[in-house]
């Protein structure tokens, strides 16, 4: 039976569709599936799914970024392109390989002479065409642009060889060549735009290994050979403006570069490995870092209490959150809403991360003894307004950053603590007098960052029992606001779970989203931290004024078809 049969069968051609589908497919010579997509008969979802229960083949959902380039150097472009097949992963020798059409014999004689050439073994999976689309990207912008960059590099390597010169000025001259200026810009490229926070670039024995982190997880995306890391790793301290013949001690930078018409910033760490330098960029996108409340996930009673605390005169606002939790971006979003041309805004950060216009903008140098503690007694003699110190780290900074609070003006800054509870009792620690925290505290939030389904493809499901209880659980302890406007869908609950399509690449998520609890001072909480600031006693306070917790806003932006339960689960543990 082929697909047009099996569509008639579901119901979902008919047969004077299936005729003219035919016989366009008999007369251009493609495939009755293209022609059906081509005239937009059925959408691709919707036919891929028929052809996948036709096939008993599930289809297979794949992120581009977790295909190794060790499996897309097994099969050409060309003849991935050409036959509709490409690689997925790699396991030793044998390799899975995604097909748009498994039925397809052309295709499946040229793999099977494929595996014998490469020597693999393989398996088939199904994939749609938005999936095949979004592979050739990646042979696109990392195979055949790293393979070219690659050919010229090893010419321009052996006409140095033959070059009696200096040793420094012959590698200077070498690191500011095309090719491997072309090598660098494509890494980066292509994890702009590709949505990375983050490059890692990492020597081994065998191999340098250049790894994106996308939506907080770490994806290994090309391997380059060994011999081009020093000129790699030079080009970058080039760009960073950093020393290239130290080589024995960390070195911090930044560069700016234009990509896809915008300025993007990066902020460079290198670090020394028993194996040679390691590099790490922070990509620093402003379309990606600067946003909005709405866009940070803050909504609600949460942002309610932020905007009043934001409007006051003076005070402390603190956002809490392990590392990579989105801290700094809720500061960021906070400041642009302050940043009014009658208040002078400054900031004391490590490092600075985006610019913002109307801001004076500091960073700390702790080897010249410019640490947070000392800037910030600079920073009250430049008549600000509002500060933003990057983060309270020790008893010093925690001291003064009240002191700044005390003294008429609005400061904010990051703490690190599982959830809003410990705010009080960690400043407590830090040695800051608790008759101080009423006056000064305005606010505490805590966050967590968990991924965003894709708008286009998610899909909607009936819960498990477990989850549902869950769910109506975690409602049911939620403040009375909270519940009111769930309620409604608490009897038939419906929540939602990744499929993939051609907008998020296949992985069914479109970038992150925060989760958030704030707590605010209040008469009643003043009292508990003058007598018993513990967690625990906070904690009651925090409930006593409805307070949103993280658990909480998680569940309602799942029951909002924001994200997945999976996603929440596993942010409320490490919240704990």
């Amino acid at each position: 039976m082929d697909i047009i049969d099996f569509l008639i069968q579901k119901n979902i051609l008919d047969e004077e569709k299936a005729k003219r589908i035919s016989t366009e497919a008999e007369s251009s010579g493609k495939k009755p599936e293209e022609v059906i997509l081509e005239n937009e008969i059925v959408d691709e979802e919707a036919l891929f799914q028929a052809e996948s229960e036709m096939l008993k083949m599930p289809i297979r959902r794949v992120e581009v970024q977790d295909v190794p380039f060790k499996a897309l150097q097994l099969i050409s472009e060309d003849s991935a392109r050409y036959y509709k097949i490409a690689p997925l992963a790699l396991d030793g020798k044998k390799l899975e390989i995604g097909m748009v059409y498994p039925k397809d014999l052309t295709a499946l004689g040229a793999l099977q002479f494929l595996s014998r050439q490469a020597n693999f073994i393989y398996t088939i999976s199904l994939i749609t065409p938005s999936t095949f689309e979004a592979l050739m990207k990646q042979y696109r912008g990392l195979k055949g642009e790293m393979k070219r960059a690659l050919q010229e590099l090893e010419e321009e390597m052996k006409k140095q060889k033959a070059i009696k010169e200096k040793k420094q000025e012959a590698f200077t001259r070498l690191v500011e060549e095309a090719p491997i200026t072309k090598m660098v810009a494509v890494i980066v490229r292509n994890a702009v735009e590709g949505g990375a926070s983050d490059i890692h670039i990492e020597p081994s024995k065998e191999n340098l290994r250049v790894r994106f982190r996308f939506m907080g997880d770490l994806h290994s995306s090309l391997f380059l050979p060994m011999r081009v890391h020093a000129a790699v790793i030079a080009r970058i301290k080039i760009l960073s403006n950093l020393k290239i013949d130290e080589t024995r001690v960390p070195q911090d930078g930044r560069f700016s570069m234009t990509i896809d018409d915008r300025n993007v910033d990066f902020r460079v760490a290198t670090f020394p490995t028993a194996l040679g330098e390691k590099v790490a960029l922070r990509i620093l996108d402003p379309e990606a870092g600067l946003r909005n409340f709405e866009e940070l996930g803050l909504e609600g009673s949460n942002l309610e209490k932020v905007q009043v605390a934001m409007k006051k005169p003076y005070g402390l606002i603190l956002v809490t959150g392990p590392t990579g939790s989105g801290k700094t971006t809720t500061l960021y979003t906070m400041l642009r809403q302050l940043n009014e041309e009658d208040v002078n805004i400054v900031s004391l950060e490590d490092p600075v991360e985006y610019l913002i216009q109307g801001m004076n903008q500091s960073q700390v140098r702790p080897e010249i003894n410019y640490d947070f503690a000392q800037g910030l007694r600079q920073i009250l003699r430049q008549d600000p307004d509002i500060i933003m110190v990057g983060e309270v780290r020790d008893s010093e900074t925690a001291s003064l950053v009240i002191h700044s609070a005390l003294t008429g003006h609005l400061v904010l800054s990051t703490l690190h603590t599982n959830n809003a509870f410990g705010i009080v009792p960690r400043l407590v620690d830090m040695g800051v007098e608790k008759y101080l925290l009423p006056v000064t505290l305005a606010a505490g939030m805590a966050q967590r960052l968990i991924r965003k389904l894709c708008p286009d493809c998610r899909e909607q499901i009936k819960p498990s029992k477990a989850i549902k209880e869950l769910i109506v659980r975690v409602m049911e302890g939620a403040p009375a606001d909270l519940q009111k406007r769930f309620a409604p869908h608490l009897a038939d609950l419906k929540i939602y779970k990744p499929k993939g399509c051609k907008r998020c690449g296949s992985s069914g998520y479109a970038g992150r989203i925060g989760i958030f609890e704030v707590i605010s001072m209040t008469d009643s909480l003043a009292e508990i931290v003058l007598s018993d600031p513990t967690e625990a006693r906070v904690a009651e306070e925090a409930k006593r004024q409805g307070m949103v917790n993280m658990m909480q806003d998680g569940v309602a932006k799942v029951l909002d078809g924001v994200t997945t339960i999976e996603e929440i689960l596993q942010v409320a543990q490490e919240s704990k």
